[in-house]
């Protein structure tokens, strides 16, 4: 079994090939946890491509974010319990399309690249895809933020094989993939769990490169040195784990595809 990784570049449709972007690209939903982003919640939801769903999970914000999604035509969901991996969640779980992707709320990273993730894992190039975050404008990824995120990859690839570059959170999955791994972290851990698991059942992962701007608002993970100090460690946590004993079977490639397994 070989897995896969890809570091091409992920922008918009117009740098899809004429063939490709006049295809259908199948619905999805998006899911978009939420804790105090009504700043940037406007320019992310217009982003949303038409026809696909966005889910904004509300993480117990108190500036009026459910109530802005929901007048902006977004389908909210209430999570209760605090923490990154339970906002994820619970959009997963509230999702309904056959392809679900995940992007932050804060404005740093746009939805409407997702199209280009979902045509890819519809054509049977990957199983899971992430955007590899190529920083654009100063502050976009602090040093620590950035540090942190290098030694993790670095940790992962002895963990698993992967040779990732960063475990961002623009991603995108069919759902039934998703369901099957049985993710547990509700905390920081969550995408890493996400990658770690999906790995350890052959799942074929890959990245692409996106853009990745300054984020509207103060973040609620890495903004400081301790926020990321948390995350590592809750990462570190899932790296620990052993590989799970039931592994789903991927989704079988559409034929002519050549995807490699």
């Amino acid at each position: 079994m070989r897995r896969v990784t890809d570091s091409s570049a992920a922008l918009p449709d117009a740098t899809v090939p004429p063939t490709a972007s006049r295809r259908a690209v199948p619905r999805a939903d998006i899911v978009l946890p939420c804790l105090d982003e009504a700043a940037a919640l406007p320019w992310v939801l217009d982003r949303i491509p038409d026809g696909w769903r966005a889910i904004v999970v509300d993480n117990g914000s108190t500036d009026g974010s459910a109530e802005l999604a929901r007048s902006l035509g977004a389908h909210v969901v209430t999570e209760e319990r605090r923490g990154f991996g339970a906002a994820c969640h619970a959009g997963l779980l509230a999702a309904e399309a056959e392809f679900v992707c995940f992007c932050d709320c804060d404005g740093s990273l746009d939805p409407a690249l997702l199209t280009g993730f979902v045509r890819r894992i519809a054509d049977g190039e990957c199983d899971l895809l992430l955007g590899r975050r190529r920083p654009e404008g100063r502050g976009a990824w602090p040093p620590h933020a950035r540090a942190g995120n290098l030694a993790l990859a670095r940790m992962l690839r002895r963990r698993t094989g992967l040779r990732l570059h960063d475990l961002g959170p623009l991603r995108a999955a069919r759902r039934a993939d998703l369901l099957a791994l049985d993710l547990t972290d509700r905390r920081s851990g969550y995408p890493l769990q996400m990658v770690v698991r999906a790995s350890d059942a052959g799942l074929r992962v890959a990245e692409s490169d996106v853009p990745y701007r300054p984020r509207t608002g103060k973040s609620k993970v890495t903004g400081t040195w301790r926020g990321t100090w948390h995350a590592v460690r809750d990462m570190r946590g899932v790296l620990r784990e052993p590989p799970a004993d039931r592994a789903p079977a991927p989704t079988p490639a559409p034929s002519g595809t050549g995807a490699v397994r």
